[in-house]
């Protein structure tokens, strides 16, 4: 007989409550005056021999309240449990108090600024490069951190590397038609794009990223040289394009003035050859030679 299967359902995701913590500073009070009263207590032991059982409360309200103490510093939280369950989490800082059966684990709410290591991802167009990048996070949900993930820290490491492949993928590194969104031109659009996927894939441990961009940006070493070769070539391509529709505006208004002007008469073998000749001059990259004709015309 086959067993049917259950599927599994989605896992329960923790959320903060506040914790129910008193202020410390009452508890020390207290403290202080159960040493007064142990004090006491072993001074009339020694005199009387009498009290004992002075001495035995205040030592029981000692050892019972020491334990409880605890402090909290700015942007500083207390997870609290009570036998591995929990109870809430404490956010008021300075010197606190809570049952000493009671499990107290800090965890920190400043911001972290992390820079990742060099990864390697192939671009949109199958190309290798090397991404970096900085992102500034911190914990938002304390319960989160500590009871939905086994290491917040790590998990966080993972899924920065998980998300800058992930970007990588999307888009080339280059265009130079400029044409399309590139990791190199774009990394406003980019770095938001980033910082979105980061959030949706930390939101499950509560934790926040304030910001994030690459650091470091290049194209992997085994291509990098023929990746450099081919981006000059298409910079002297462009240059060339550009050069050349520059000097054919200036040639066809040369003719053009000429011909309204009255100036000189061209047929179209010479037309042809002017228009080469200045073809050449505006074009060449070394300066032309002139030469002067100094009989007719022709």
């Amino acid at each position: 007989m086959v067993e049917s299967i259950k599927p599994v359902g989605a896992l329960n995701h923790s959320e903060e409550i506040p914790a129910r913590a008193s202020s410390g500073y009452l508890m020390l009070l207290v403290l202080f005056v159960a040493v007064a009263v142990m004090a006491l207590g072993i001074a009339a032991a020694k005199n009387t021999g009498g009290a004992p059982w002075l001495l035995i409360v205040s030592a029981a309200v000692f050892v019972f309240l020491l334990p409880g103490f605890y402090v909290l510093q700015p942007n500083q939280a207390a997870a609290i449990t009570l036998f591995g369950s929990y109870k809430g989490t404490d956010r008021n800082t300075g010197l606190r108090w809570l049952w000493p059966w009671m499990g107290k684990k800090k965890v920190s709410l400043r911001a972290n600024n992390l820079i990742s290591e060099k990864i390697k991802v192939n671009d949109l167009r199958g190309n290798p490069i090397e991404i970096a990048t900085q992102v500034v996070w911190r914990v938002t949900d304390t319960a989160q951190a500590l009871f939905d993930v086994d290491d917040y820290k790590a998990f966080v490491i993972v899924q920065i590397e998980a998300a800058v492949r992930t970007i990588g993928s999307r888009y080339p590194y280059d265009d130079f038609e400029h044409q399309e969104v590139t990791l190199r031109g774009n990394h406003d659009q980019i770095g938001s794009e980033l910082r979105d996927v980061l959030m949706a894939r930390l939101r499950v441990a509560g934790i926040s990223v304030d910001e994030c961009g690459f650091t470091h940006l290049a194209y992997a070493q085994e291509i990098a040289g023929a990746m450099l070769r081919r981006q000059q070539a298409e910079a002297v391509v462009a240059a060339r394009k550009t050069l050349v529709e520059g000097a054919v505006g200036m040639v066809e208004m040369a003719l053009d003035m000429l011909s309204a002007k009255n100036v000189v008469e061209l047929d179209d073998e010479r037309r042809a050859a002017m228009v080469s000749n200045l073809m050449v001059v505006l074009c060449g990259e070394r300066d032309t030679q002139p030469v002067v004709n100094a009989g007719s015309l022709y």
